[in-house]
């Protein structure tokens, strides 16, 4: 399997080393937090030759004799040498039983800079305060973006790049499979069902397993649309399943923080307020969708939009669905409180489809950035104001966005 720097996190890590903070990589399962941490460890050596790194690697069985955080704590303890910078490195760190005891206590002695990584079940954004006494960092990663999936697969056309992107995915660990069906096989079965669904019914004993199988389906059937969750629940109990909107609401809690999922809540341009009563959810990577629902649903438009919408959230943007005078724009993104206004489509070369996608955009009058993001396969033009970008282009550059 090729391998590839990914140079942002490895950035985002060396820019927070010797802070007294425990340092956690999150993120969805198989996305390469445990090879961003390899990686992560030969920079350090780079960077401090005289270093001494401490790295335990749960998912190898030499490590079993340390599965209970006394004796974790102590292996790392026999391994402190004074007079040197000394990182302490675990991954997958849920796997030992009370790990939070043995980090908490390590990092009270001042002398560790601590990085864990763990699975995206046990050690989510929301536990971080309540598991760790001292402050965390949170350094969340991504699947591949489209810029390494072309460091991966190299193409001097992008724009048929990004069409197979838009197929394949970010998670790399399909990437070995050439054939289509066993890759579907690798993402539904090695991954969300063994590794994300089990990790979900394991910690939260989920009992009424088949709801959370179709919830799933119905999330991923309905990416990009506005729901809520009542309506949901009022859709699958339809469907003849018992799906109080109680229970719903808690399953899709679990859903995205455990990173399958993102919500996306809806923002008010006119009268500048955030709205709860609907919201959109999107996939952490959308090649999970083909996996789980098959080809038939090969909605480009859909998956375009869902692309987008990570590769704000991977450029760090807080991600809003706009409303104006009861029309949508598909993102407000927001960051160091400067707005863009983007709306996604996958193909406007009718004129129809331009006007309809342009004119929520035409109607905003605050001054900030407007973009429509399309595979026009051009250059950026300017439409009164409006810029007009390649799809392959934006995802490549950052300061589009």
């Amino acid at each position: 399997m090729k391998l590839i720097e990914r140079k942002d996190y490895l950035q985002a890590l060396t820019d927070c080393m010797n802070t007294p903070d425990i340092k956690v990589i999150t993120g969805i399962r198989r996305s390469g937090k445990s090879m961003l941490m390899d990686y992560f460890a030969k920079k350090i050596i780079e960077m401090d030759p005289e270093s001494n790194i401490i790295h335990v690697n749960f998912n190898l069985t030499e490590y079993e004799s340390l599965l209970e955080y006394h004796k974790l704590e102590q292996y790392i303890e026999d391994r402190y040498l004074d007079g040197k910078n000394n990182y302490v490195m675990v991954d997958e760190v849920q796997m030992c039983e009370g790990f939070e005891k043995a980090i908490n206590s390590l990092h009270e002695k001042l002398r560790y800079d601590i990085y864990v990584t763990g699975s995206n079940a046990f050690l989510q954004s929301s536990d971080l305060a309540t598991l760790f006494v001292g402050r965390t960092f949170e350094i969340q990663i991504y699947p591949f973006s489209f810029s390494e999936y072309l460091e991966y697969f190299p193409s001097e056309n992008i724009y048929s790049a990004l069409t197979e992107y838009l197929r394949v995915g970010g998670m790399s660990g399909s990437y070995v499979y050439r054939n289509p069906a066993q890759r579907s096989v690798y993402l539904n079965n090695d991954v969300l069902n063994a590794l994300i669904v089990r990790d979900i019914e394991s910690k939260q004993k989920i009992r009424n397993t088949t709801l959370l199988s179709n919830l799933i389906d119905y999330l991923m059937d309905n990416i990009g649309n506005l729901t809520s969750i009542r309506s949901i629940a009022d859709t699958l109990e339809s469907r003849h399943m018992k799906a109080d909107h109680k229970t719903v609401g808690k399953y899709i809690d679990y859903l995205c923080r455990s990173y399958l999922f993102c919500k996306v809540k809806r923002y008010d341009i006119r009268g500048k307020k955030y709205l709860s009563s609907e919201e959109k959810y999107y996939l952490t990577d959308h090649a999970f969708r083909y996996a789980r629902l098959g080809t038939r649903y090969m909605d480009f438009g859909r998956i375009l939009e869902n692309a987008v919408a990570i590769e704000l959230l991977r450029r760090k943007y807080e991600v809003y669905v706009g409303i104006l005078y009861k029309k949508e724009i598909d993102f407000v993104a927001v960051r160091e409180n400067r707005k863009t206004y983007i709306q996604v489509a996958n193909d406007i070369s009718d004129s129809s489809t331009f006007d309809r996608e342009t004119a929520p955009l035409l109607k905003i009058s605050d001054g900030y950035p407007k973009i429509l993001i399309a595979r026009t396969y051009q250059p950026e033009t300017d439409y009164q104001g409006i810029r007009i970008i390649d799809a392959a282009d934006w995802l490549l550059n950052p300061q589009n966005a």
